[in-house]
């Protein structure tokens, strides 16, 4: 099916296929049934000073669209490791006054001037360092347009009072923590590469010493730019200028035009169902919502068994190995790549995937090994909060700009530090990128093309009641929320959602990773034996935010991971 897109307003786009309006006034009719308000409302993201903006804006009258504005650019500001107005992300929204659901589509689009040799040495060698470093490897921009959308399509407040707290803690600073630290050198040589980084984030070209306040002069007047001029603040004017002029000068291929053209795209939510609850997460260029509802639909296939005791985690790397492999495959850019969404999504289509499914041993996967690991322990390169709000509007945004510190690159006098999402492409079909992943020709870089992404913001839905998670983590983003669907549908408490320790394979490379703790030493010789082969981790990955309100007792509970330092609160 290909999606036909039209545009809407300056800065939006939306699918015009009547298969998508069905699913999304599908997804209304069904979630306004019932419908009811929780007793409180409940923050949960990555950091305590964004889940402090999110509730001063609701406590000044905000709905949960308002408080996600102030919550994705107050982390912005102090997360600038995980996301920023350089970067993008997916915002899944309801509303609950009809139930609509839908999808803000911010992700960052390739420069006009892309091609599918961009990385390629003149050998046609894939040389990764183009792809992560510096502004050549940065996609345009697609959070501040999300921000400017959420505010004037879905919000009560302006974006002056919703940039409030981000501008402030830009201009008067915030005192920085040991993951800031523990990144930054992760990153240093790719910031101290850049001027505007360097001495935007470092203390004379070094890694800040705890206790040091950050202080963002640049980013806070860009920040009140967007809030007085909307997205022309951003994609126009001054500060469009000092972006591509700052890129181009260091070798980047932005345009005005590049900036000009980005339009924010609203698309319907992927929408799938497990042991009675209804699944709705993020689709293409997503490949969290498809893969999360095929590796439900082949549990559904297999004895309800196998899920228990010594079974479970065999059963878990097995269904996640298939689906990865129709990720590689298939999945793209839905506004460029034509894409068998119905099929992959077909409860019917995955029983067939696992009809193979061997309970006693594992299934080889069968492309050549180019795929390496990454040694990041990934958990902190992206973003993740979940917002509910006592009129029961709900959001889930992940949110992103790739690395740690994205490019590390910052075009002088803007404040913002661009992404390296260009590396989510699939550069040359077969070769890895940073997070292992394997892609084909339906991810290769083309010209303006939206590149694909783990993301996977989601809400769980069922008379039982309503759970908002995700996660930040690369490639392993889309196991880990499985993870915490599984957990929720079992009916543990939401603390547990976010801290059992957890497994995770991709396909490529044919491993099982896994956290300190998550298999005791008989059960890995176990999978040893059925032919896995296996890869501890020495460091936990993953920051899942999640948010449930039980309907039948009227509570509602919010936590953050115990692996990060965010803040969960239900009031």
């Amino acid at each position: 099916m290909r999606h036909t897109v039209g545009h809407l307003s300056r800065r939006l786009r939306g699918p015009a296929t009547g298969l998508l309006i069905f699913f999304s006034f599908f997804a209304a009719c069904v979630c306004v049934a019932g419908e009811s308000r929780p007793p409180k409302a409940a923050i949960a993201t990555a950091h305590p000073l964004a889940t402090e903006a999110g509730f001063a804006i609701l406590d000044a009258g905000g709905q949960a669209f308002d408080a996600a504005v102030a919550i994705g650019a107050t982390l912005a500001v102090v997360e600038p490791y995980s996301s920023g107005l350089g970067g993008g992300g997916f915002w899944l929204l309801h509303r609950a006054s009809d139930g609509f659901q839908t999808m803000v589509d911010g992700r960052e689009r390739a420069p006009l001037a892309a091609h599918r040799d961009l990385y390629l040495d003149a050998e046609g060698r894939f040389v990764h360092e183009r792809a992560l470093d510096g502004p050549l490897a940065a996609g345009i921009p697609g959070m501040p347009a999300a921000l400017c959308h959420l505010a004037e399509r879905y919000g009560r407040l302006p974006l002056a009072r919703t940039l409030a707290p981000a501008i402030r803690h830009a201009r008067e600073g915030f005192v920085i923590d040991e993951t800031y630290r523990r990144l930054t050198g992760w990153r240093l040589e790719a910031l101290r590469a850049s001027p505007g980084a360097a001495s935007q984030f470092l203390a004379d070209a070094e890694i800040p010493p705890l206790g040091f306040r950050l202080r963002q002069p640049d980013l806070a007047q860009t920040l009140e730019a967007l809030a007085r001029q909307g997205c022309d603040g951003f994609y126009a004017g001054p500060v469009a200028e000092r972006l591509v002029a700052g890129v181009r000068a260091a070798g980047g291929i932005w345009t005005r035009e590049d900036l000009e053209q980005y339009a924010i795209v609203e698309r319907a939510p992927i929408v799938g169902a497990f042991r009675g609850w209804r699944v709705v997460s993020a689709a293409p260029p997503s490949s969290g919502g498809v893969l999360l509802v095929q590796m439900l639909n082949m549990l559904s296939a297999l004895p309800a068994d196998q899920l228990d005791g010594d079974a479970r985690t065999h059963t878990l790397v097995e269904v996640m190995r298939r689906a990865y492999r129709d990720r590689a495959a298939y999945l793209g850019d839905p506004d460029q790549v034509s894409m068998p969404l119905a099929r992959l999504t077909d409860p019917d289509y995955a029983a067939g995937l696992i009809r193979d499914f061997d309970p006693a041993h594992a299934t080889p996967s069968r492309l050549a090994e180019r795929a390496k690991t990454s040694t990041l322990a990934e958990g902190q390169d992206t973003t993740h909060f979940s917002v509910l709000d006592r009129e029961g509007n709900r959001v889930a945004a992940t949110l992103s700009i790739n690395y740690p510190f994205g490019s590390g690159f910052v075009p002088p006098g803007t404040g913002v530090l661009l992404n390296d999402e260009m590396d989510d492409f699939s550069a040359q079909p077969g070769v890895a990128n940073v997070y292992g992943l394997v892609g084909g020709e339906a991810n290769a870089i083309a010209p303006g093309k939206r590149m694909l992404s783990s993301m996977s913001p989601t809400f769980l839905e069922s008379s039982k009641g309503i759970a908002i998670l995700g996660t930040p983590g690369g490639s392993r983003i889309i196991t880990m929320v499985l993870q915490g669907i599984l957990a929720a549908v079992e009916g543990a408490p939401v603390s547990d959602w976010v801290s059992r320790p957890r497994i995770h394979h991709q396909y490529l490379p044919d491993t099982i990773q896994f956290e300190p703790g998550a298999l005791a030493e008989s059960e890995q010789q176990r999978l040893i034996s059925m032919g896995h082969r296996l890869e501890p981790l020495e460091r936990p990955f993953g920051d899942l935010q999640a948010i449930f309100w039980d309907r039948s007792s009227q509570a509602v509970e919010a936590a953050s991971d115990p692996r990060g330092s965010g803040r969960a609160l239900a009031r």
